[in-house]
Order: C-alpha cells, then sequence, then structure tokens
C-alpha cells in the first residue's frame, strides 16, 4: 500500500483521533455479521428476534439464540486490525475508539478507552430494576431471573427499534465535532448514527479515511477510501502514528 508523504504527516501531527468500527472488522475474525443469509438463525433473521417485542412475547427463544451467538462469539479471537487499534490507543492519550460491535473482541484485544454503543452482547442487565450481570457461559440459564427483583435480565445490547443512551450516544458527538481525523473501519453503513458521526467529524474538519472491502453508506463523507481487509491495512497504518 502506497502511502503518501502528506498523508504520514497528517497521521504524525493530527489531534483527537476517532476510529469507528463495524462488523467487518469482526468478520475478519469469523465473527458472523448477520446480514443477509449470515442472519438466519433456524428460520429466524436478527430483525425478528432483536426486539424488545420478540423478548416480551418468547424470551426463551431470544435467549437460545443469544446463548448460541455468545458461544460461537466466545470462539473467536481478535484480529491484526483490533491489535492495531490497540496498539494505537498506546501510542496516543487523544485516540478514541467507538463500536457498533457487541462482541468485545476490541476489550479482548487491549484496548481499554472503547465506547460499545450498541452494548455487549456478554453482559446483561434486568428489565426491571437495571442491576447488570456479567455473563458466566458454563452457568448461564435461559430466561435467568434477576437475583435482585425477580424479574428477567436480557442481552445489554441494543435492539431494534430502541433508543440510544442518551449519555453515551452525546459524549460519541462530542468525539466526533472534535476528531481532526476519522478512521472508519469496517461498517456497512446500513445503521444511521455512526454515519452521522461520520458526516459531523466532516463537517467540523476532521479528514475522514475510510477502510472497507467495498465502498458503504460512508463513502460520501471520506476523504480516501482504503479498499481491502482491515488487518492488512491498520498495522502500516498505526506504524505511522507517532
Amino acid at each position: 500500500m502506497q502511502i503518501s508523504p502528506q498523508l504520514k504527516n497528517r497521521f504524525k501531527n493530527s489531534k483527537n483521533i476517532l476510529a469507528l468500527t463495524g462488523a467487518g472488522i469482526s468478520a475478519e475474525s469469523g465473527v458472523p455479521t448477520f446480514r443477509g443469509k449470515e442472519g438466519l438463525w433456524k428460520q429466524y433473521r436478527a430483525e425478528d428476534l432483536a426486539t424488545p417485542q420478540a423478548f416480551r412475547k418468547d424470551p426463551k427463544l431470544v435467549w437460545e439464540w443469544y446463548l448460541w451467538r455468545m458461544e460461537l462469539i466466545s470462539t473467536k479471537s481478535p484480529n491484526p486490525a483490533h491489535f492495531a487499534l490497540a496498539e494505537l490507543e498506546k501510542k496516543r492519550s487523544d485516540f478514541y475508539l467507538i463500536t457498533q460491535n457487541v462482541d468485545g473482541l476490541h476489550k479482548k484485544s487491549g484496548s481499554e478507552k472503547v465506547m460499545e454503543i450498541h452494548g455487549n452482547i456478554f453482559r446483561n442487565r434486568c428489565i426491571s430494576c437495571a442491576h447488570f450481570y456479567d455473563s458466566d457461559l458454563s452457568k448461564l440459564k435461559i430466561s435467568i431471573e434477576c437475583a435482585n427483583c425477580g424479574n428477567l435480565v436480557r442481552p445489554d445490547v441494543l435492539w431494534f427499534g430502541e433508543s440510544y443512551d442518551t449519555e453515551l450516544l452525546n459524549q460519541a458527538v462530542s468525539l466526533a465535532e472534535r476528531s481532526e481525523l476519522a478512521l472508519v473501519i469496517g461498517s456497512s453503513g446500513a445503521v444511521g448514527i455512526p454515519v452521522e458521526l461520520a458526516r459531523i467529524a466532516k463537517e467540523n474538519g476532521a479528514f475522514v479515511i475510510e477502510i472497507n472491502l467495498d465502498p458503504s453508506g460512508y463513502s460520501r463523507y471520506a476523504d480516501l477510501f482504503l479498499q481491502g481487509k482491515a488487518g492488512e491495512i491498520l498495522p502500516e497504518i498505526v506504524s505511522y502514528f507517532v
């Protein structure tokens, strides 16, 4: 990959670096994107199960699906793209990472300043008292009851039809507004808020780089599109940061 001297200087001199990651970065670790045929479980689509309505109607079915996903994801490991972003965090105190992914692979790779804007599949919360639980796959039971109030515990992830946490969203917007360099990695651009964050960063003067296998909904905001695997492109890019 050819990196121009001007781009290398931008990597060195930019302040407040923001990375936005989507399903594509985890797909390189073998995590299904849950789009198209990959989204089917038994005869169900993700859109059929990842909703408050589905959980109210049949919490056992929804938990069966999430247990299957959790067991699958627990067998996956971070890839070079995850590790490159963890390395960038060590290099730069003004680096921030916002991910749409719920698989926890960024934290597993060593990243600490991660905003999981869609939640984490290995963290659960009570639907009534909001008590939080970390998942232990060896002990987790379907439709577990909250030890605090006896109500149902659900995965702590954002479902279709739900609103973003206001505090998290405000933090994300603030990071986008302040960023001078934004890296958009492995996202289809199908989800509105991450596209909006890229637009906000661009409108506030950030240089936006998209890294993806194919053009996406982000591409119209990108100053530079790098086509290929994030696991091959990011390690080289991160090597130019100081």
